[in-house]
């Protein structure tokens, strides 16, 4: 993918130095989504909702084709946000897309394309919330958004695999908004992470093979503490610590 900007615009250098990770090994801006208007997405039966509207913390469990990880969602300190990525997960907007930009000393990037890399109808972006006090560490998931159009945001999100303070920063009028953790499966991220990527046409850092985003569902927070829990007991059993 080329630098997206407005006409007659160019990227930073901080832009360059900060989001272009790929930069030195021929890649390109961290463009987080092109500038085409997208048509309203095909209506879908929303899902069973295992938590109330109330809830500070939601759990969401996202199903990929190297493994499963379970998404704490921030809604106290970033409501717009998550209930914006709850509306896709409700009509299964995320279910067959792909991890389309991975750079591994940066983020993993997704939500937006099928596996035969067609970019998806969206709905109308919302307000970036990203001076919500929540950061873009390692494990956070952020909405992806075009640089220097801060309110640009719509289905597209990325998860950090390093801390990425750089990202908290308003160098083009805004920061990229954090809303949520992983919680359970930080390896599967690891695992996505580490996937060999090439140049494909206008993506920079595109899997060879696809990782594609199987099924993105809700679940109640007795059954993410279960996972939860059970993830810490085979960590320890590993250690030999149990």
């Amino acid at each position: 993918m080329t630098c997206v900007v407005p006409p007659g615009s160019s990227c930073s250098p901080y832009g360059a130095l900060v989001l272009c990770a790929s930069l030195l090994a021929g890649g390109s801006c961290f463009a987080a989504q092109d500038t085409k208007p997208a048509e309203p997405p095909t209506t879908k039966p929303a899902q069973t909702r295992p938590d109330d509207d109330t809830a500070p913390l939601v759990y969401v469990l996202m199903k990929t084709s190297l493994g499963e990880m379970v998404l704490e969602l921030n809604r106290e300190k970033a409501p717009i946000s998550v209930k914006n990525f709850l509306s896709y997960t409700d009509k299964e907007f995320y279910d067959g897309t792909i991890f389309h930009r991975v750079m591994s000393t940066f983020m993993i990037q997704g939500g937006g394309f099928t596996e035969d890399m067609q970019k998806k109808p969206t709905d109308p972006p919302i307000k970036n919330e990203w001076k919500n006090g929540l950061k873009n560490v390692r494990g956070s998931i952020a909405m992806a958004r075009l640089p220097r159009q801060p309110d640009s945001a719509t289905g597209q999100f990325f998860i950090n695999v390093k801390d990425n303070y750089g990202l908290d920063q308003p160098r083009d009028g805004a920061g990229y908004a954090v809303f949520g953790k992983v919680v359970t499966g930080m390896k599967v991220v690891e695992a996505i992470r580490d996937v060999a990527t090439t140049r494909k046409g206008r993506f920079a850092n595109l899997p060879t093979e696809p990782v594609v985003i199987e099924k993105v569902t809700r679940l109640s927070k007795d059954d993410a503490q279960e996972r939860i829990d059970a993830e810490k007991k085979s960590a320890a059993d590993s250690d030999g610590t149990s």
